[in-house]
């Protein structure tokens, strides 16, 4: 990918706000044989959708700060890794929960199945996001995934309600269609109204719109958010409008290795340009092109190395 050593120049820094993985992810050499043996690759990754974005945002040089909760005998950890990700570390410690872990079985296509233990980001609390985090913020970036569980779910309604008040842009990235099943697509959809960018996935989307007709979709999200980006993976992605414009890009032919964290340098690539000024198809093309690419190592940020957090040790 291009050099990104300089930071761009951009009115105020993006803050993501969201979750923090320890990704243990598996890559069987073959199909799993049930109650046996199978060789695969095993890698431990710093992760979390909310992490990954931070950290892509933070490759692509774009001045950014995240927050987010992860066990206390974690944070010097995490801090030094965020810090040399060229990410702003905003990190509340929790004494009581590990960091959150997420197990991950890649298929012969690349596609996960997950198991998920969220772990210290079920503590999120107001005061790990203060109002002061949102002083001289472009672009507020939220994972779906703290939308998911009551106690994170207040912390970010309000962070949201006050983005909204202060005139503050908000994107939204769904994060996951089983937790979106759990909590309805229509509560969803309410809480994040009013969001400037929206990046569901094919399968979100249809989970949230209740059709898989594209153009529905799309019609039906345009009326919660200004800017609906629709990932569809190996078949690119689309792009829609509230004010109507529509236009779609193809994803290059590849054969991926794991498609973790693909979405989440989609949405990083797209932000980054877009706070650049860059017109939205140019946006989309240069994000499809850095989702396809990240598919091509295992895990699910930039520059990822085998990871061995105090809770794993």
């Amino acid at each position: 990918m291009e050099d990104v050593s300089q930071k761009r120049k951009t009115k105020g820094h993006v803050v993501v706000v969201g979750d923090v993985m320890q990704d243990i992810i598996a890559v069987p050499h073959g199909p799993v044989v049930r109650g046996s043996d199978r060789r695969a690759t095993i890698r431990l990754c710093p992760g979390g959708a909310g992490a990954n974005q931070a950290t892509w945002l933070g490759f692509f040089a774009v001045p950014v700060t995240f927050a987010g909760r992860v066990a206390s005998a974690d944070l010097v950890h995490y801090w030094t890794h965020f810090s040399r990700a060229g990410v702003s570390p905003a990190l509340a410690g929790d004494d009581e929960r590990p960091t959150g872990t997420l197990v991950t079985l890649v298929d012969g296509q690349g596609e996960r199945s997950f198991l998920t233990d969220r772990g210290a980001n079920l503590g999120l609390c107001p005061k790990d996001v203060p109002k002061s985090l949102l002083r001289d913020c472009a672009l507020l970036v939220v994972s779906g995934y703290s939308l998911f569980e009551s106690g994170p779910r207040e912390v970010l309604l309000e962070v949201i309600a006050h983005a909204r008040r202060a005139g503050i842009p908000f994107a939204v990235d769904p994060a996951s269609t089983s937790f979106l099943a759990e909590m309805g697509g229509a509560p969803f959809l309410e809480a994040i109204a009013g969001a400037r960018l929206l990046f569901p996935n094919a399968e979100e989307a249809a989970m949230l719109t209740g059709t898989h007709d594209l153009d529905e979709q799309l019609t039906v999200l345009c009326r919660y958010a200004e800017i609906v980006v629709l990932k569809r993976g190996a078949a690119g992605a689309m792009l829609a409008t509230a004010e109507g414009a529509r236009f779609s890009i193809p994803a290059p032919a590849i054969k991926p290795l794991d498609t973790t964290g693909a979405g989440d340098a989609f949405l990083a690539r797209f932000v980054a340009e877009w706070l650049g000024g860059n017109d939205l198809e140019k946006c989309l093309a240069l994000a499809v092109g850095t989702g396809s690419a990240a598919t091509g190592h295992i895990g699910g940020q930039p520059g990822q190395v085998d990871h061995q957090p105090t809770n794993l040790a």
